[in-house]
């Protein structure tokens, strides 16, 4: 009687650190996200599975160019995955589908290349915004259907839960993703 109650405390704590570790893992390090919507096509298309990497944004700040999974400012509960196009404190401009970034570096303008976006750009949108402290500018890469920071604004910091690290589904896909640089 007494092996079999020490193997019942053996399988516990086993039991125990295996659930600790992964509560840890999926609330401070990666969680997983299900791409829903089209508007991030063609680099991401309804149905990926991606991993979140919820770490960095704990050590630097987001960069231009990197995908990340946010809290919707208009509901909380809803999540998005965009592209952050502009950083705190720069000008946003966007004229028949070029966006320019103003700031220290660029005052009068640096366009954004913006190799990953589809075909498919937005020529219609006009706008002329400057970011204040911990704001950023998302984008979607399919413009003319995504529903981003021209539509809602800019997107607090404290909204961002991580950056798309990698594509696990569908499997003929998987990716590590990198930013692009500019």
């Amino acid at each position: 009687m007494r092996r079999f109650f020490a193997s019942l405390l053996e399988v516990v704590e086993v039991a125990v650190i295996a659930i600790a570790a992964v509560f840890i893992v999926r609330h401070y390090l990666v969680q997983p996200f299900l791409v829903s919507g089209e508007s991030m096509v063609p680099n991401f298309h309804n149905g990926d599975y991606l991993l979140i990497d919820e770490l960095t944004y704990r050590l630097r700040q987001p960069e231009r160019g990197e995908v990340i999974v946010f809290r919707y400012p208009g509901n909380e509960s809803t999540y998005f995955i965009k592209r952050i196009v502009g950083l705190p404190g720069e000008r946003v401009k966007i004229e028949d589908g070029k966006v320019m970034i103003s700031n220290g570096e660029h005052p009068d303008g640096m366009p954004l290349k913006e190799d990953y976006l589809g075909p498919n750009g937005d020529n219609t949108s006009h706008i002329d915004v400057t970011l204040g402290p911990d704001q950023y500018y998302m984008l979607g890469d399919n413009r003319p259907y995504s529903f981003d920071s021209r539509r809602w604004g800019p997107l607090p910091k404290k909204d961002i839960i991580g950056i798309a690290r990698f594509r696990l589904w569908p499997a003929t896909q998987a990716t590590v993703f990198q930013a692009p640089s500019f």
